[in-house]
């Protein structure tokens, strides 16, 4: 079943128009070629990221077509054939489409998208995915690391009013969700993806009353089995504590309720929570909970649990829902083979003077291998799609620059990572809700090391070829390196 979504088939880069024109003018447009979205860094110096943003790429490709207008507009520019509209009015998708699910944990330079198709529709949809793979992924890792830093308290979403645009709010708080926080502020976000919406009050609920105390007292009457009371708009300790207390005795307790909480969002949040926790405790309230909030991250959290604060609920908002401390994810969608008719497949290979940026060519399979013994990730194995790894028989890993390097494992699970979502153009999987793609992310982090789980200098995952991908990556290597001799002319004498 299709998805009626906004259509965005024009949010592209414009050379993906001029490139897609270029095939069909020169008779490449149904040529059948593989491109792998990949990335080259982990944010935050973590030791891993989460898959976010494959609903979002399913719901794109299934809406994929162009308007009347998209046409006209493109045809404006003076730079495109008229047979290239008309082939754009027709647009029919018809690519195969591999991913790693949402919520799985990934790593640098593994494919976690892969795309078999026409070049020219494999082309024209590369900015798309990008965005919606780079943004939610980094969402989703950032939210990850703050709900790890919490410690199993819940972490609320509060970022919607900070988010760059209304997109980012919206599927920010989905990836957010995905990383593990427990709900959203984001009301729209709340409703479209069946994700728990939360919130209290603001500072001026409290202004707009002629005093603190009358405040509190219209909130709870208003919402008596859901009162979380905003304490800091005047003094914590001197005025919000004792005002919220007074108003969970006299308009809470007669009603037969209690107090959800309170919400402290600046100041010391450590000391004061110490000394909210001590005031809610000596007035008979050590049921009631403590919220902080107020320009939250990993870092602060951390700090503020080993300095005993007995917070009991984050909410965290601009440096979650931007990722302000790495606002980019870094991935890239590169082709990596091209299929003959005969249905030989060419490997394509990007060479480049930083050596971070030679891609690895080939139409490709990942996999993860798991230990049997303690269930833990072992390594991933990038191999040829045409492989398979027997798990039932010892298997070499080692390190591609370093093969030297090597290690032989046994009694291990060997698990392809990919599942196709797309068959000549038709989506052949159905949609998972974000609470059950929450707790298979949940679990899934659950299953590495805690070496590659923390924060500070953590341990490299392997992430490793096959050693017959290995070759042929190098065999191009020596090829291009040997096609370069021979057309560099060197100065005589």
């Amino acid at each position: 079943m299709k998805h009626h979504t906004e259509n965005l088939s024009l949010l592209m880069d414009f050379y993906e128009l001029t490139m897609a024109n270029g095939y069909l003018a020169n008779g490449l447009q149904d040529q059948v070629v593989y491109f792998d979205l990949f990335f080259r860094k982990i944010p935050d110096g973590g030791g891993f990221a989460i898959m976010a943003g494959v609903q979002s790429v399913i719901e794109y490709l299934e809406n994929l077509h162009f308007s009347e207008s998209d046409l006209s507009y493109l045809r404006s520019a003076g730079l495109f054939r008229e047979e290239f509209l008309s082939y754009l009015r027709d647009f029919s998708f018809a690519c195969d489409v591999w991913a790693v699910p949402e919520g799985t944990p990934i790593f640098p330079m593994e494919p976690i998208v892969t795309v078999r198709g026409p070049a020219l529709q494999a082309q024209l949809i590369e900015t798309m995915l990008l965005l919606a793979i780079n943004h939610q992924s980094l969402i989703a890792t950032k939210a990850n690391r703050i709900c790890r830093a919490a410690n199993g308290r819940p972490v609320m979403e509060f970022g919607s009013r900070r988010a760059q645009g209304p997109a980012g709010a919206v599927y920010g708080a989905r990836a957010a969700f995905i990383g593990g926080c427990c709900g959203t502020a984001c009301t729209l976000g709340a409703k479209k993806f069946g994700i728990p919406a939360i919130g209290t009050m603001a500072h001026s609920w409290v202004q707009l009353f002629d005093s603190e105390l009358d405040a509190f007292r219209a909130y709870a009457r208003e919402y008596p089995k859901n009162c979380t009371l905003l304490v800091d708009t005047y003094h914590v300790l001197k005025s919000g504590i004792p005002n919220a207390i007074r108003t969970f005795r006299e308009e809470l307790l007669p009603r037969g309720c209690r107090p959800v909480g309170i919400r402290i969002d600046s100041g010391d949040l450590a000391y004061l929570s110490r000394k909210a926790r001590q005031m809610l405790d000596d007035a008979g309230f050590p049921d009631c909970q403590i919220c902080a909030s107020n320009a939250l991250d990993e870092c602060i959290i951390r700090d503020m649990l080993i300095q005993g604060a007995p917070v009991d609920l984050f909410g965290v908002g601009e440096r979650l829902i931007t990722s302000s401390s790495q606002p980019v994810f870094g991935g890239v969608y590169k082709l990596a083979a091209v299929e003959k008719p005969d249905g030989t497949i060419v490997p394509k290979i990007k060479i480049s003077e930083n050596v971070a940026k030679i891609t690895t060519p080939c139409f490709k399979n990942l996999w993860r291998l798991f230990d049997l013994d303690t269930g833990k990730a072992l390594a991933d194995v990038v191999t040829l799609h045409s492989e398979t790894i027997d798990d039932s028989r010892p298997y070499t890993i080692f390190d591609e620059e370093h093969p030297w390097k090597r290690k032989t494992i046994e009694h291990f699970r060997a698990v392809p990572l990919r599942v196709k979502i797309f068959d000549h153009g038709q989506c052949i999987v159905k949609p998972r809700p974000v609470q059950e793609i929450q707790a298979y992310c949940n679990e899934q982090v659950a299953l590495l090391w805690d070496e590659v789980t923390r924060f500070e200098y953590p341990h490299q995952y392997y992430v490793d070829l096959s050693q017959a991908l290995w070759e042929e990556k190098n065999r191009l290597l020596a090829h291009s390196q040997t096609e370069k001799q021979q057309t560099v002319a060197f100065p005589e004498g």
